[in-house]
């Protein structure tokens, strides 16, 4: 099975940014820890800042991979294009937060890419990667 995770901006900082609500570990630490524990996945992973980037990626991998887990940070509750991306590939995507995004701010209680997304889970910390490997097992 081959899985790709797609993050989002500000998650290059994770282990540096905000340590109470995203932990201590680097996402690079997380990943090797992920392909440990799910050997038989071929798993991959790609991070960016800049939306146009994630769209492309979702487009490049979107029709060959067997699963996408995305979790697209901020772009999430702004990005019209990337909820469009979702929807016009034909791979299945789960959607990841770390945190619990309605336990936050009101305008991240709305999602573009939930609507087209194989399922949304959110606020169990990194673990919400490996529920969302799991759920393509």
């Amino acid at each position: 099975m081959k899985l790709i995770i797609i993050n989002g901006p500000n998650l290059n900082l994770l282990g540096k940014r905000e340590p109470e609500i995203y932990g201590s570990d680097t996402f690079e630490a997380i990943f090797k820890k992920m392909q440990t524990k799910f050997p038989s996945v071929e798993l991959s992973y790609y991070q960016s800042n800049i939306e146009g980037e994630l769209i492309d990626k979702l487009h490049e991998v979107g029709f060959d991979t067997d699963g996408i887990v995305l979790n697209a940070a901020a772009y999430t509750h702004t990005s019209v294009g990337i909820g469009d991306a979702v929807k016009g590939i034909e791979t299945p995507v789960v959607e990841v937060h770390i945190s619990n995004v309605h336990a936050r701010e009101e305008f991240r209680h709305t999602s573009f890419i939930a609507p087209n997304a194989k399922g949304v889970i959110f606020g169990f910390g990194i673990k919400g990667y490996e529920l969302a490997i799991q759920s393509f097992l």
